[in-house]
């Protein structure tokens, strides 16, 4: 089955090809699934970092990938890497590359846009049973995904959106928006795949995954402006950990992820690392408007996308670069 995208830079309709789909195929399959424990075991902690390990850090892996594959496999621009090709020999180096973001992910200076936080393919979503991108909770239940009561009645009712990272993709996140940070906690949870099968597969593996969250307020001087912003990310099979290490000026200097922080929106946030993951974004009701271009793909008809196969209705990704504008103040 086919999982195609589109390319938001070129307007192209893109198939993907999806980093081990027979792998992720089998491990979803409801034979392995009905073998409750046999499965649980598979999308526990302990097993993500084998994976991980034998994928990344082992001599196998790095035997079997190696630097050069890796790099042509994963069709990776060397250009826009900030550190020399000749040091990029491993998979996980290649994977934690940093990249030139001032250069290659060039960010829009109006002060109330709000950016991607990542290279990844977006879904616009809203916990509004009425509103045109509700998606009928099919990727994570709300009432599980921000744990905290008080954040899930601030957030209710307003629109979120979803970026999938793959392998291939540069795998530091930024801050989408200019803020203080008001709460900042961890949710234990599982290591589901966020590959397109895995979640058509799992009913709300995005709320089942362990996940780190940060409560930024924009309606500060320097922010924003469009309230409350909650950044969810969520781990992965293969994601080992998330490395908070935001740096106001390059990657230099990380600073420690605390409440009263201000972050400036386009600013290296955080690391998965490694493997593919997801950030999900929540904002407050009526404080901002997505762009017209990423609303228009998502209900398009002629692409196959294994979302809408999977879920009956029609959800199209389409392909953005980190800093690139996603919507605006209202």
């Amino acid at each position: 089955m086919l999982h195609q995208y589109i390319e938001r830079e070129t307007g192209k309709i893109i198939t993907e090809r999806l980093y081990g789909d027979k792998i992720v195929k089998l491990l979803y399959s409801p034979k392995n699934e009905d073998k409750n424990l046999i499965f649980k075991a598979l999308i526990s902690p302990r097993f993500s970092k084998l994976l991980a390990f034998i994928n990344y850090d082992s001599k196998i892996g790095n035997a079997l990938a190696g630097g050069k594959k890796f790099l042509k496999k994963m069709s990776i621009n060397l250009d826009e890497c900030l550190d020399p090709p000749s040091s990029l020999n491993t998979p996980r180096k290649i994977f934690e590359r940093r990249i030139k973001y001032e250069d290659f992910r060039k960010m829009n200076d109006d002060p109330f846009e709000v950016v991607s936080p990542s290279d990844s393919r977006l879904l616009i979503g809203s916990t509004d049973e009425n509103s045109f991108f509700f998606l009928k909770e099919k990727f994570f239940n709300y009432n599980e995904m921000l744990a905290k009561e008080y954040w899930l009645n601030t957030f209710k009712y307003g629109e979120n959106a979803l970026f999938r990272l793959t392998p291939d993709k540069y795998h530091y996140n930024h801050c989408p928006v200019s803020g203080i940070v008001e709460d900042f906690y961890e949710i234990s949870g599982l290591y589901h795949s966020c590959n397109p099968q895995a979640v058509i597969s799992v009913v709300t593996p995005y709320s089942k995954n362990k996940r780190i969250v940060t409560i930024i307020n924009t309606d500060v001087e320097g922010g924003t402006g469009i309230g409350y912003v909650a950044m969810v990310e969520v781990v992965a099979l293969m994601i080992g950990e998330i490395v908070q290490r935001y740096s106001e000026e390059g990657y230099n200097n990380p600073q420690k992820m605390e409440k009263g922080l201000f972050l400036k929106k386009g600013q290296p946030k955080s690391l998965f690392r490694p493997g593919s993951s997801t950030v999900v974004i929540f904002f407050q009701k009526n404080r901002m408007k997505f762009y017209d271009d990423l609303i228009n793909n998502q209900k398009r008809t002629d692409i196959k996308s294994r979302y809408s196969f999977g879920f009956g209705m029609q959800i199209v990704e389409t392909d953005v670069k980190v800093r690139s504008g996603i919507g605006k103040k209202l």
